[in-house]
């Protein structure tokens, strides 16, 4: 095969078959679920905790357009173990319709999805949904994380940054569980009834009969009042995409960087990354858990968001000198041919 021939960088990222269907159906369906939530908004005036009824649904919806898109993606690279896969990947698409619709359905009702100890027949069964179904998202995105890790599916710095990605974001998934443990409390539905809820998203010191919905952030209502575990989730959940771009954008700097033309290089870089982003959502996780909003940061909080800054700044420095060592005449020579833009003619041999 000669140099022509060859593949371009790009090409190989495409996957070679198509994607996996129920999951696109899935997120074209959370995308619809988005667009719908939004101008129920604009009509409907009722509240829980302080923010729209629709508010969660939105929310709900828009992580799992990006996390589903993300993993009819994957699975549509030639792997190994594609025939697991590929059901696993149609568990977590039937079993997220599943779980949503739930979440849709009480905000309907104009009550809560989650933790919500009402003895009604409705929530009732979305509980034991809930029971049943979370696991379900939980075991099927393992087992798809677990056989494309231990297998390259795409050009070494994309795979890394799948294989940490969805180590991250299994994580971020069993960080929902931490949930469970914040207590009681009471608050009342869109309707002024009184709702005993079994457990929350939000710690706080003396464990307050209320605490979730006292003050939140514009748009994401995280809490401003204490330690919100809803944002340790949401990173752990997404920083799968974030280390994608992260690849397409090393891949893109290439041609240009000269310290970045090899792929040994930005695959180190995208694992300093990695591990970076990991100490991030710990610090999330550690903050939360001690009751202190992430918009009031202590001593104590500022010093290891610089550690984890600093040793992923270090690490960064060390793939870069790592890298230009390597970096002789000839090295140079041989890695800007490996980045030729594609369709270039290379130099005619004699």
């Amino acid at each position: 095969m000669t140099t022509l021939d060859r593949p371009s960088p790009a090409t190989r990222t495409v996957p070679a078959r198509r994607l996996h269907r129920p999951l696109l159906t899935t997120t074209a369906a959370m995308a619809a679920l988005a667009v719908f939530s939004l101008c129920a908004m604009a009509f409907d005036d009722r509240m829980l905790l302080g923010e729209s009824v629709w508010l969660k649904p939105l929310k709900f919806a828009i992580a799992m357009v990006l996390y589903c898109g993300t993993l009819a993606w994957l699975v549509g690279f030639p792997h190994r173990g594609q025939r697991l896969t590929w059901w696993m990947g149609s568990v977590f698409a039937a079993t997220a319709v599943v779980d949503v619709g739930f979440v849709v359905v009480q905000a309907a009702r104009g009550t809560f999805s989650h933790f919500n100890t009402q003895h009604d027949a409705v929530n009732t069964i979305g509980q034991w949904v809930f029971m049943t179904g979370v696991p379900g998202l939980f075991l099927a995105n393992l087992v798809i994380a677990v056989t494309l890790s231990w297998q390259r599916v795409t050009d070494r710095p994309t795979s890394m940054a799948i294989r940490a990605g969805l180590g991250i974001a299994v994580l971020g998934m069993a960080l929902g569980y931490t949930m469970g443990f914040s207590g009681q409390q009471q608050t009342t539905d869109a309707y002024g009834h009184p709702v005993t809820l079994g457990a929350g998203h939000t710690f706080v010191d003396g464990q307050p009969p209320v605490r979730d919905g006292v003050a939140g952030m514009p748009v994401t209502h995280w809490s401003t009042a204490g330690g919100d575990m809803r944002i340790a989730h949401f990173a752990g959940l997404h920083g799968i995409q974030l280390l994608i771009v992260a690849a397409v954008v090393l891949a893109r700097l290439a041609p240009q960087v000269s310290w970045l033309r090899a792929e040994a290089t930005r695959t180190r870089v995208i694992g300093v990354l990695a591990l970076g982003y990991t100490g991030l959502v710990a610090l999330l996780l550690w903050q939360a858990l001690r009751g202190q909003a992430v918009t009031r940061p202590d001593g104590e909080t500022l010093t290891a968001l610089g550690l984890v800054a600093a040793v992923t700044a270090l690490g960064i420095g060390l793939v870069y000198a790592l890298a230009a060592r390597g970096q002789g005449p000839d090295r140079h020579a041989a890695l800007t041919a490996t980045v030729r833009p594609h369709g270039s003619v290379p130099p005619m041999s004699r």
